[in-house]
């Protein structure tokens, strides 16, 4: 499952003496500003490229993904002198059965073309993960023309390949080596970069490989691999897709309300009302370290999403919702008296790696024992009363989803209605100490559904 709010993902088969003080000044101020990043413009800001070496990003997610995981690396890129708006992605049905491959390319070339068009760039620099990279290969190989507009391409823990595909100049980034022992995954004459212990998804939002790309990309390191904020406040965009087939909603009204951090409670009227008719939704302006949520209407189920605060301006934020018989509520038990929830993270969420573990509880319980070993790849989890009985049955995986890739889930009664609480959530990822919480209102699952989406930096 993907976008901001559901993000699951696989692959299958980042005086004299005061005149000199003053010439000093001077000189100091012509170097800061020669090294400094371009400076803010645009949609959420960024450069507009005139750096020959900063060229638009097209990115391609792999299956059941979109632009969502490529969120943080933007944000990344963004914080480093980028344009928020010359970063785009392609985003189509992984399962292909409403779309074929030839067409996935034709919306490269559009978001190539369109790109070019707009930013005066001689090239793109293009960037695949898992299935991604067998569809951006075969879109470099497909032709001389198209392999002429990409500058660089980026591998993401995909396909190997024999040469760089259309001769194009390639990183190959990979990860998770424990699955394949004894195996060499490389594609030849490319930069190879292995990123040792990280997980499938982690791939594309970790530090590491973003500073990887950016030097790839500029020749050159990145200022900062932070997601550093944004002075004043932050331009949100995105779209509403179905998982899994990342087909647009089009009958849908999102409403934008600012919530209280202590018990997700909304504040005041909506900030913000869209018609989703195509799903595209948004700009709205966000506040500063302002919590929000995002309140999509349609049919039957009325679904919450809530995030961390936005740092910066965002283009990438997807809501996934589900259809009546889809994956996850299909397999949930709804009811007036309890709530059901999603949980994701575009970092896959480990609990039998000792002190490299990480911590998720919900309402104080500690959810992941047991449920999310690495080799589950578990990024999204489901949580509810599964048998409607109010009472959890912790340590164990809804089995349900033990065939569903990356998706894991588990049997927690948590109460509903309240009137003064929230559903407290806590997760310290690994390799870190910093906490990140969120508490949303316990909706009744009988007639809603939340998700709720922790960044991955």
């Amino acid at each position: 499952m993907s976008g901001r709010l559901v993000s699951w993902i696989t692959f299958r088969p980042q005086g004299e003496p005061v005149k000199r003080a003053l010439g000093s000044i001077v000189v100091l101020l012509l170097l800061l500003a020669a090294l400094a990043p371009p400076a803010s413009a645009g949609f959420g800001g960024g450069s507009r490229g005139h750096d020959r070496d900063v060229r638009p990003i097209v990115f391609v997610h792999g299956s059941a993904g979109s632009a969502s995981q490529f969120q943080t690396p933007a944000l990344r890129f963004a914080s480093n002198g980028y344009a928020v708006e010359d970063i785009e992605a392609v985003e189509y049905d992984t399962q292909f059965q409403t779309n074929t491959l030839a067409q996935v390319h034709e919306r490269i070339d559009a978001a190539v073309a369109a790109l070019l068009r707009r930013t005066g760039s001689d090239r793109v620099d293009l960037v695949g993960h898992s299935l991604g990279t067998y569809v951006s290969q075969q879109y470099l190989n497909s032709s001389p023309q198209r392999a002429a507009r990409v500058a660089h391409y980026v591998n993401i823990d995909g396909v190997t390949a024999a040469a760089p595909p259309g001769g194009v100049d390639t990183l190959a980034l990979w990860a998770e080596p424990w699955r394949y022992p004894g195996v060499t995954r490389e594609i030849s004459g490319a930069t190879n970069v292995d990123l040792g212990e990280q997980g499938h998804t982690e791939a594309v939002t970790s530090e590491k490989s973003f500073r990887e790309m950016f030097r790839f990309f500029t020749g050159r390191a990145p200022a900062t691999t932070d997601v550093r904020p944004e002075r004043g406040r932050r331009l949100v965009s995105g779209r509403v897709h179905f998982f899994v087939s990342n087909l647009p909603v089009v009958d849908g009204t999102l409403k934008v309300y600012r919530v209280n951090r202590l018990n997700g409670a909304r504040v005041g009227r909506p900030v913000a009302t869209f018609a989703v008719t195509d799903g595209a939704f948004g700009p709205f302006r966000a506040a500063p370290y302002a919590r929000y949520e995002l309140e999509l209407t349609r049919g039957e189920i009325t679904h919450h999403f809530y995030t961390e605060p936005f740092t910066r301006s965002d283009r990438f934020v997807r809501l996934l919702t589900d259809q009546p018989g889809g994956i996850v509520r299909s397999n949930m038990t709804a009811s007036p008296r309890h709530t059901n929830l999603t949980i994701s993270r575009n970092k896959e969420w480990w609990s039998d790696q000792g002190d490299r573990s990480d911590t998720l509880s919900v309402d104080g319980d500690e959810i992941l024992t047991g449920i999310a070993p690495r080799t589950k790849r578990a990024i999204g989890i489901a949580v509810g009363d599964q048998l409607a009985d109010g009472r959890s049955l912790l340590g164990q995986p809804i089995a349900a989803f033990a065939s569903v890739p990356f998706i894991t889930g588990v049997d927690q009664y948590l109460p509903a209605p309240r009137r003064l609480s929230g559903i407290r959530l806590r997760s310290v990822p690994r390799d870190s100490t910093r906490a990140h919480t969120l508490v949303v209102p316990a909706w009744p699952s009988s007639d809603h559904w939340v998700s709720v989406q922790f960044d991955a930096h």
